[in-house]
């Protein structure tokens, strides 16, 4: 498994924040309601389906927002497997605090350990083809950071991380600037004027496409809905061009059942936007324990 970046709270903490408020707004009154000032309370974390772990400081930081008395102790390390009845987490502290933070800390922990979990499962099944599976930007509007953070959990490889760190040419790019050598030319002089280096990236349809975006220079091409016999084809038309040639990215229509086929064709990447725009959440409980001391 891929290393992954260390969480920067200075930039989930906003999110966090929001999240709270949309949730406990002017009060929990539930709890506030019913459960008494003091009750002190402990509870478990407890997996109830297989997948893998990730998101687990946000966890404790949800807690210290809600109240710094709270004690978190972790017991399972990120980015480890998990099975339904492992306990990940012990929370301990004021009985209304635990559970007026339980749904925000517990939607954070389940999105990233189902993202993570999607993705050790395309990187599962690629293993041996030295093929590596990109994330895309279909992400959740304003936690791009938190889902391309669970890819990298789950051993998959972050491509860009918005507008502003590649030039990548789509179809609409190249019809808007007349084809994919006027495209790439003015890309690259933009970028020399402006004295910033980023890789550039044209998607392709069809072979002709592939020889175009080769003749102007790219660094990359993404191979857009082909079929695998295409797809072999265009690696071998990118190989035969000698080195250094682009890297090449396959894109389109990936599920678990195709992405082995298409990284036996021997393209570098497969970008699979279903690892961040449809998650299912890893099911994750929070359980109370009997008078907030021993079992």
């Amino acid at each position: 498994m891929s290393e992954w970046p260390t969480l920067d709270r200075l930039r989930v903490q906003p999110l966090i924040d929001v999240a709270i408020e949309e949730d406990v707004g002017s009060g929990d009154v539930t709890t506030d309601w019913t459960v008494p000032t003091g009750r002190i309370a402990r509870a478990h974390l407890v997996v109830k389906a297989r997948g893998v772990l990730a998101g687990l400081p946000i966890v404790s930081w949800v807690f210290e927002r809600i109240d710094p008395t709270i004690v978190v102790e972790v017991l399972m390390e990120e980015g480890r497997p998990v099975s339904p009845g492992d306990v990940v987490a012990e929370v301990r502290g004021p009985a209304r605090g635990l559970l007026t933070g339980e749904r925000t800390a517990l939607n954070f922990l389940q999105r990233l350990s189902g993202v993570a979990t999607t993705t050790v499962r395309y990187v599962e099944a690629v293993k041996g083809t030295g093929t590596r599976i990109l994330d895309t930007r279909k992400t959740l509007p304003g936690w791009r950071l938190l889902d391309k953070y669970g890819v990298r959990v789950g051993g998959g490889t972050n491509h860009r991380m918005g507008l502003f760190d590649m030039v990548l040419l789509k179809e609409n790019h190249i019809e808007a600037a007349d084809g994919i050598g006027p495209a790439v030319y003015s890309a690259r002089r933009s970028m020399s004027s402006s004295k910033r280096e980023v890789k550039v990236e044209v998607e392709v349809r069809n072979l002709t496409e592939l020889e175009e975006a080769m003749m102007a220079g790219v660094d990359w091409v993404m191979l857009d809905n082909m079929d695998v016999d295409t797809m072999a084809q265009a690696v071998r038309q990118v190989h035969h061009h000698g080195e250094p040639r682009p890297s090449i990215e396959a894109s389109g229509n990936v599920n678990l059942k195709s992405v082995r086929e298409i990284a036996e064709t021997g393209v570098d990447f497969i970008s699979v936007g279903s690892l961040t725009h449809s998650v299912s959440a890893l099911d994750i409980s929070m359980l109370f324990k009997p008078n907030g001391g021993s079992e």
